[in-house]
């Protein structure tokens, strides 16, 4: 996930789970669900090469309905495991004696957290405008040897296709998300030289491009999420309804051949 061209600044002064994606909504743990169906195997196999196991104290941010503490905890086996959001409700059902639940804003700084051996941020710091100021926060709660996981969206449009429904329909969401929440990834490529401007060793980072398979999970995500963002989607004067419709039923059928936006994923270890 990540903004299509032009890539400028978030300008919304909105909030992702009050203007938008609210987590009281019926259907929304359904919807997060679906994207860590598709997202999950791939972070977890990084978290695990990161050194993720048996004596880590590690840090999840925007723990969401708790799907990646949850396997820190139970296949990782990790010493104990800070999950924290600022809507903790769905972590209820997650309680574990080695997992603590912190309800609190990474933005707060109030918030006293640090000595992690591992961070993992997954899809939060692009719908934040500190971002910057808040990766430097997360590695100084490293501690020394921790390492730091950052994962956000990112777009691979094909610069061929300006006019398809999918195409209009794409890049209203993205432009909505700017408007409304100051959704921007358009700092998502310069990850790795922000973890080695923090004096972070041994970063590195990669591109997950997850198949978008009709009737699959991901196709399932942005179903939810196209029609949850109708609205605002319409608003951006890009699309309208019938085009969001065909937008939808290409999602659904057979004829699906896109390459979707993918996540990129950084990491670093702090000395």
């Amino acid at each position: 996930m990540s903004a299509p061209p032009p890539a400028g600044g978030g300008t919304g002064d909105g909030r992702y789970g009050e203007d938008l994606f609210e987590p009281e909504r019926p259907g929304e743990a359904a919807r997060i669900d679906a994207a860590a169906l598709v997202y999950d195997p791939v972070t977890t196999r990084r978290l695990r090469a990161l050194g993720a196991g048996p004596g880590s104290r590690c840090l999840e941010v925007g723990a969401g309905t708790g799907t990646v503490a949850r396997w820190l905890l139970e296949e990782a086996g990790a010493d104990e495991v800070v999950a924290l959001d600022r809507d903790t409700s769905r972590l209820e059902t997650a309680a574990n004696p080695r997992l603590r639940v912190v309800t609190g804003d990474l933005t707060d700084d109030s918030l006293r957290l640090g000595g992690f051996d591992l961070i993992h941020a997954r899809f939060v710091l692009m719908h934040l405008p500190q971002r910057r100021g808040l990766i430097t926060r997360l590695v100084r709660w490293l501690a020394p040897g921790g390492r730091l996981l950052l994962g956000d969206a990112l777009e691979v449009p094909n610069t061929l296709d300006t006019a398809s429904a999918y195409r209009r329909t794409m890049d209203a969401l993205w432009q909505a998300l700017r408007s409304t929440i100051g959704t921007d990834t358009s700092s998502v490529p310069a990850y790795p030289h922000f973890l080695r401007e923090e004096g972070l060793q041994h970063v590195a980072a990669e591109l997950f491009v997850p198949p978008l398979v009709a009737g699959g999970p991901l196709a399932r995500f942005w179903t939810e999420t196209w029609s949850r963002m109708r609205p605002a989607l319409e608003e951006t004067g890009l699309v309208d309804a019938a085009v969001i419709d065909e937008a939808l039923a290409y999602l659904a059928s057979p004829r699906l051949a896109e390459l979707g936006p993918g996540m990129v994923m950084a990491w670093g270890q702090r000395p």
